[in-house]
C-alpha cells in the first residue's frame, strides 16, 4: 500500500527520459535533438473536458461537460442533501398493519358506498401514477441531467416510485380487490385516463432515443417535462387523492391505508421540492429559456392540470362525504397551483385563494414545504416515527 511517506518511484517514462543521452551539439546554432519519449509527451493532445479532475465550478445541471461518473467534489449540495433524507425516510408497505383495514372492508356497513368509492377511484389512480414518474426518471429525465449528485437523488427516487407501487399493490392484495379492475382503471375511467393522457407525450418526448438537450427548443422541452411531473403530477395531481384518504383516516378508517399514504405523502413532497430545485437551477444556469412565451405556455399547462384534477374529485366524490364535496376542492386546487407556481418564479395565479383543509397541516403543512431557494429543507421523521394519536 502505498502512504504519502513512501518514497515515490521514478515512472517508465521517467526513466526513459533519463536514460537518454543528448550528445553535444555538432556546431554552433544547431539545435539539439530531443528524445522520443519526451518529443511523445509533447505531442499529446490535451485530455478532453471528460476525462479530466473534476472542478465544482465546471458542473451543470443540463448539457455540463465534466464526468457523470465522479461524484464529488459536489456542486449542488442541497441535492445531496435531499438524497440523504430520503434515505432516513426509508419504510416499506409490509411494516403497516392493514388487519382493521380488512375488517372494516369486509363489513358492510364498516364504510358507506360514496366511500368505498373514493377507496376504489383512489387506487385506481396510483397503482399506474407511480410507474409512470419513474419511467419519467428512468427512462427519460435521468439520461438528460449531468450533475451526479442530482442524478443520485434521482436514483433514489425512482427506488420511492417502486416503493409507492408495491403499498397500492399492498392495499389491493390485502383488501382482496380485483387486480385488473384496479390496475386497468387508468385505461377503462375516464377521469384517471385523462390525467395520464396529459402527462404521457411529455415522458414520451424525453424516452425518445433520437432526444438530446443542447438547443434551446429540446432544452425547453426538457425543463417544460420536470415542470410538469414536479409541479403538475407530483405537486398537484397526487393532492386531491391524499385528502380523500387522510380524511378517512382522521375518521378512524382505513387506517393502515391512510398511514401508508402519509408516508407516500412525505415522500412525493420530497420529490417535488427536489423537482423544483432543479428547475430553478436550470433557470439560473440557463436564463435565456425562461422567456415570456416559455412561461405563457408552462401558465396554461397548470390552468389545464388544475381542471384535469378537478374534474378528477367530481368523478370520485359525486355527493358530499366526510365533511368534503368536490366544489372544496377547487379552491384547494387553486391554492396549491399558486404555490407551485410562485416557487418556479411564476406569478400567482389565482389571488386570494385560501386553503380550505387546514387539517391537512397535521399531515403535512404545505406552508412549511421548503426547496433550497427558498430556505432549508424541513427535517422529516423516520419511516416508524409516525403518529395517528
Amino acid at each position: 500500500m502505498l502512504v504519502w511517506e513512501d518514497e515515490v518511484k521514478p515512472s517508465n517514462l521517467h526513466r526513459a527520459i533519463s536514460a537518454q543521452r543528448i550528445e553535444p551539439a555538432a556546431g554552433v546554432g544547431m539545435p539539439l535533438p530531443v528524445s522520443p519519449a519526451f518529443a511523445a509527451v509533447e505531442s499529446t493532445p490535451a485530455l478532453p473536458v471528460a476525462s479530466r479532475r473534476v472542478k465544482a465550478a465546471d458542473k451543470r445541471i443540463i448539457n455540463g461537460q465534466t464526468d457523470v461518473n465522479q461524484l464529488v467534489p459536489f456542486k449542488y449540495k442541497w441535492a445531496w442533501e435531499k438524497y440523504l433524507a430520503s434515505c432516513s425516510n426509508h419504510w416499506m408497505p409490509q411494516e403497516i398493519n392493514m388487519s382493521r383495514d380488512i375488517a372494516t372492508w369486509k363489513d358492510p356497513n364498516g364504510l358507506s358506498d360514496d366511500e368505498r368509492r373514493i377507496v376504489m377511484r383512489n387506487l385506481g389512480f396510483f397503482v399506474t401514477a407511480d410507474s409512470l414518474a419513474a419511467n419519467n426518471i428512468v427512462l427519460g429525465s435521468y439520461r438528460h441531467i449531468t450533475a451526479p449528485e442530482c442524478r443520485q437523488f434521482l436514483l433514489r427516487q425512482a427506488f420511492e416510485e417502486a416503493i409507492h407501487t408495491h403499498a397500492y399493490q399492498y392495499i389491493v392484495e390485502s383488501l382482496g380487490l380485483d387486480e385488473g379492475e384496479i390496475f386497468n382503471a387508468y385505461h377503462e375511467i375516464e377521469s384517471i385516463r385523462d390525467k395520464d393522457e396529459f402527462l404521457l407525450p411529455f415522458i414520451e418526448r424525453i424516452m425518445d432515443p433520437a432526444f438530446h438537450t443542447g438547443t434551446p427548443e429540446n432544452d425547453r422541452t426538457l425543463l417544460k417535462s420536470l415542470i410538469v411531473f414536479a409541479c403538475l403530477m407530483e405537486g398537484l395531481f397526487f393532492y386531491v387523492g391524499f385528502t380523500q384518504i387522510l380524511a378517512l383516516g382522521r375518521q378512524n378508517k382505513m387506517t393502515g391505508a391512510a398511514e401508508q399514504y402519509q408516508y407516500i405523502l412525505r415522500d412525493e413532497s420530497m420529490h417535488c421540492n427536489f423537482g423544483i430545485d432543479l428547475i430553478n437551477q436550470i433557470n439560473l444556469e440557463n436564463p435565456q429559456l425562461w422567456t415570456a412565451a416559455f412561461k405563457s405556455e408552462i401558465k396554461a399547462l397548470f390552468e389545464h392540470a388544475v381542471e384535469l384534477e378537478y374534474r378528477y374529485a367530481e368523478d370520485t366524490m359525486p355527493r358530499g362525504v366526510l365533511g368534503l364535496n368536490a366544489s372544496m376542492f377547487k379552491g384547494y386546487l387553486r391554492y396549491i397551483a399558486n404555490r407551485r407556481a410562485t416557487q418556479i418564479g411564476l406569478d400567482a395565479m389565482y389571488p386570494k385563494e385560501d386553503n380550505p383543509f387546514p387539517w391537512m397541516s397535521e399531515m403535512i403543512d404545505l406552508k412549511k414545504e421548503r426547496n433550497f431557494f427558498e430556505t432549508r429543507v424541513i427535517e422529516y421523521q423516520s419511516g416508524g416515527a409516525l403518529s395517528w394519536d
